[in-house]
């Protein structure tokens, strides 16, 4: 199985299906857009060149951020930067509940990204990985506000694994 980060490091495993989702709808939207603007007998090619821009920018929204851990730290990657914060060096996590649930995570260095806390309940190694870069923080002391917010997360993504499990083995 090959890897794109470090030696050591957890990945976002249903990242690679969601982004052929991505690149699958991207193509369809241009390939049905080219054919109904051909169909119709207008397509020119400012027209394709105008499906095309708007096919990579549905490809842009559609495609999530690839999320990976390593032994303290932690990165977000999108189509234009890469946020990473050291985990063994947390100072804040908040949590915000709207329409989808995120985190966003502050290290001593100042640095600062926003993560979808459904990827850490599909992924348990990159939870591992986070929890035992906060369990670091709070030995340090450097951790001093949001672990009550990771304590909550934590038994969350507990109780869905049991779930699982129970499911899994006919018992629920």
């Amino acid at each position: 199985m090959r890897r794109s980060g470090p030696a050591g490091s957890a990945g976002d495993r249903h990242w690679r299906g969601s982004a052929r989702l991505a690149v699958s709808c991207a193509l369809v939207f241009c390939a049905m857009s080219l054919l109904v603007d051909w169909d119709a007998g207008s397509l020119t090619p400012l027209r394709t060149l105008l499906w095309s821009t708007l096919s990579a920018t549905v490809f842009a929204i559609l495609l999530p951020p690839r999320v990976s851990a390593g032994s303290g730290w932690l990165a977000v990657r999108t189509l234009w930067r890469r946020r990473t914060v050291r985990t063994d060096a947390l100072t804040t996590v908040w949590q915000y509940d709207a329409v989808s649930s995120h985190l966003i995570l502050r290290d001593t260095f100042g640095n600062q990204l926003k993560l979808d806390s459904r990827v850490l309940t599909a992924n348990p190694m990159l939870w591992h990985e986070l929890d035992t870069g906060v369990r670091r923080s709070l030995e340090r002391g450097t951790l001093r506000h949001g672990a009550d917010v990771l304590y909550r997360l934590g038994h969350r993504i507990d109780d869905e694994t049991v779930q699982a499990v129970l499911r899994a083995s006919g018992l629920s």
